[in-house]
């Protein structure tokens, strides 16, 4: 809950969603210089914003019922079916595509792990999972605008991912 106390709720959402306006105009622009054509960057970066945009606290306080964390968690899911249809229609990706793939998947395990706490069971005492769940959903949204402006494996995952599988293929061939 530091975050929220430190930034307040609405700033730090303000935030994400400005980051990735920014992460899509700067792919704007690196697709009007004829860097990045053929890859799912510039449709990925649109997706991201849209769906940011659409699943912000001003949308969702059209829900009928209080279920926030279950309409981001939604949210989470039509992204990636959107991202993952963007990647069909190309067939060409970037190393960012792996970053929001993974970033959504993790951020909606998380809140379905919230619903599940507060709308479930009825918990309404924060607990150490409110703490991690503020902290790694907040840190996964800035990496994935961070990784649509770089571009980059700049975490590693890429190599890490290779170097498991890497590992099963080895496992599966005793």
């Amino acid at each position: 809950m530091f975050l929220t106390e430190f930034f307040g709720l609405f700033s730090l959402s303000a935030f994400l969603m400005w980051g990735f306006l920014m992460a899509f105009f700067f792919n704007v622009f690196v697709y009007t210089l004829d860097v990045k054509r053929r890859t799912t960057l510039l449709l990925s970066s649109f997706i991201m914003m849209v769906s940011y945009t659409l699943s912000d606290y001003f949308f969702t306080w059209l829900s009928i019922q209080n279920t926030l964390y279950l309409d981001w968690a939604l949210y989470d899911f039509a992204t990636i079916s959107a991202l993952l249809f963007a990647y069909i229609c190309i067939k060409n990706t970037t190393p960012s595509f792996f970053y929001l793939i993974l970033g959504l998947s993790i951020n909606s395990i998380f809140f379905l792990g919230m619903y599940l706490d507060m709308y479930i069971y009825k918990n309404q005492t924060p607990w150490f999972f409110w703490d991690v769940y503020t902290f790694t959903v907040n840190l996964i949204d800035l990496t994935m605008v961070i990784a649509l402006i770089v571009d980059r494996d700049f975490l590693g995952i890429h190599k890490l991912k290779k170097f498991t599988s890497q590992l099963f293929m080895k496992s599966s061939k005793l």
